[in-house]
């Protein structure tokens, strides 16, 4: 849709909109000299690390990476799309978006199907609290559901008679109803769709409902049925509870993501607000896109049948294209015979929590599945697992969390420590129980001294000046040495100004912006401040070996001093 509202009207609307009047009325900014400061609205943070600069028109956080214009953070904070957002914006000018013809009848006719699924949903939640509801309300509290979570996810019944809600509905609202497959005209009459079922509605993230989810309470065939795609529903987009999700944290760092519409109202109710559900194929690349657009933190949680273990294996190989550095997926494996709904009734949520804390991260559930049924002792079973592995690692694109896999990777099949280290008979995390993580042998990164200077500086800007000094002694290390006069030059002291800098300052990013590239592998700061010190200050021990190894490599033409002094540096004396 965003294509049918003219880019010049966007950018006139954007110079018409103060940012920092706009944000202000939603979060509360503190003045830092032409700009703006406050806690992020989108993580949660103690330390303000939301920037609003008013005169470049954009926010970013320096903290979770949000950035963007007064449109994304109105589609960002209120859950709304892009057309809706510039509406939004408009009318706060005093504006009209000015659509085409065509767009406005786009526009309206999704306004109507959705106008006439909230009536559905109004009359369904009607239906259950009426006498011929009393059935399912049984049903609902057999299930552990209580008034006030029925309330929250606007659960309803459809009743049993074939054209109730059809009947209920206005003239103006059949036919979109229809439209919809709320209601069908298959067979030339109407007839509703859901009959006798325990009513899901299933909002977007505006809280229009968009279809249904239906749970029978007699004998069809078919347990659950959801409503079929329309112009305003698209299974494999919508998330079921997102709304509700965000309604109840206004900061969701993270969404766990359960099989079924009672799980997620199950788990609500006890108190875990972030559990969502997706819809047909739960785990292709659609919906996990739909996921990440609003978390960077994914728990599945899948029962720990077979069934269970294959619909955790889809979600882990869609997931890997959609991989980067940042994300972070887990997964948990819960007990055979147990779901979500069951087992936080059981053992309370207390316990689900600890469980959902001690998922199985993305890559150690990887080489856990890829490398079952195999003994890894043998030369020909190592080889079986690269074959399973390496496909899957080359469908993910090049990220710092790729390359640590493939390491991992050629570390388990060349041998040493090896993976499988299990008591016959040990159970594992099959049985929803976090496992022990076993001990891995050290990737060592080899790195120039010239990047070990650069990263240094990265970590802690404070030695540019001993790093320019002995670049300019020693006339090596070209680019640690032009990053340290430059963070001299600009005076700058700790990381979090070098970081915010480098990011605000278009000259220093340009010149910087390629100064990693050759590095695939970043080591610990503790490693890289280490190792810097090393060559900033050499220890005795490493002067010691420095001078032996030059007397040795020229020992046929040392002068008597020099043999004395090598025969006191082999002695460890050095003096």
């Amino acid at each position: 849709m965003s294509g049918l509202i003219p880019q010049q009207f966007v950018e006139n609307l954007l110079d018409r909109i103060d940012l920092a009047e706009l944000i202000g009325s939603r979060i509360t900014l503190k003045k830092a000299g032409a700009n703006y400061k406050a806690c992020c609205p989108f993580h949660d943070e103690k330390t303000p690390s939301f920037n609003v600069r008013p005169d470049k028109g954009f926010y970013h956080c320096f903290g979770c990476g949000a950035h963007g214009d007064a449109i994304s953070f109105v589609r960002e904070f209120e859950g709304l799309g892009f057309t809706e957002a510039v509406e939004e914006l408009a009318k706060r000018a005093g504006l009209e978006v000015p659509y085409d013809r065509a767009a406005k009848q786009e526009i309206q006719q999704a306004r109507t199907l959705t106008d006439a699924l909230d009536f559905a949903s109004r009359f369904y939640q009607t239906s259950l609290k009426g006498q011929q509801g009393a059935y399912a309300r049984d049903y609902l509290q057999q299930r552990g559901l209580d008034n006030a979570i029925i309330e929250q996810y606007q659960v309803g019944y459809a009743p049993s008679t074939g054209t109730a809600l059809f009947d209920a509905a206005s003239k103006d609202l059949q036919g979109p109803l229809i439209e919809t497959g709320t209601v069908s005209d298959k067979y030339g009459r109407p007839r509703d769709l859901f009959r006798n079922r325990a009513m899901f509605p299933i909002r977007n993230t505006r809280g229009r409902t968009v279809a249904f989810g239906g749970r029978t309470l007699g004998d069809d065939k078919a347990k659950y049925i959801n409503s079929p795609e329309s112009d305003v529903f698209h299974k494999s987009r919508e998330i079921y509870g997102l709304f509700e999700a965000k309604q109840a944290i206004r900061q969701l760092d993270k969404l766990l993501v359960v099989e079924g519409y009672m799980d997620v109202i199950a788990l609500a109710q006890h108190g875990i607000h972030y559990a969502v559900a997706t819809l047909g194929t739960a785990t292709n690349q659609d919906s996990l896109t739909a996921l990440l657009k609003q978390v960077r933190h994914i728990v599945f949680c899948f029962d720990g049948d077979q069934a269970g273990f294959r619909a955790a294996d889809r979600a882990m190989e869609n997931a890997l294209e959609l991989m980067a550095d940042g994300l972070h997926l887990q997964f948990l494996m819960l007990p055979q015979g147990e779901d979500p709904d069951t087992l936080v009734r059981k053992e309370g949520p207390e316990a689900f929590q600890k469980r959902i804390e001690g998922a199985t991260p993305l890559s150690r559930y990887l080489f856990d599945r890829q490398s079952e049924g195999l003994d890894l002792q043998l030369p020909e079973h190592r080889g079986e697992l690269r074959a399973r592995v390496e496909p899957l690692l080359n469908k993910m694109p090049r990220s710092t969390l790729r390359d640590a896999m493939w390491h991992e990777m050629l570390r388990l099949c060349g041998g040493r420590n090896q993976w499988q280290n299990r008591q016959q008979g040990q159970k594992g995390w099959r049985n929803g129980e976090r496992r022990d993580r076993v001990s891995e042998d050290r990737i060592d990164v080899k790195l120039s001294k010239d990047s070990i200077l650069c990263l240094a500086l990265l970590e802690a800007p404070d030695l540019a000046t001993e790093v320019t000094e002995l670049a300019r002694s020693s006339r090596q290390f070209n680019q640690a040495r032009n990053f340290a006069e430059w963070i001299l030059a600009n005076e700058i002291r700790d990381r979090k100004t070098l970081v915010r800098t480098l990011a605000l300052d278009m000259t220093a990013r340009e010149r910087f912006y390629h100064l990693f590239d050759g590095i695939e592998h970043i080591p610990a700061r503790e490693s890289t401040l280490a190792a810097a010190r090393e060559l900033l200050s050499p220890n005795e021990e490493a002067s010691r070996q420095q001078r032996l190894a030059t007397l040795l490599r020229n020992l046929s033409s040392l002068t008597s001093e020099e043999r004395q002094e090598l025969r006191a540096l082999s002695s460890g004396t050095g003096d």
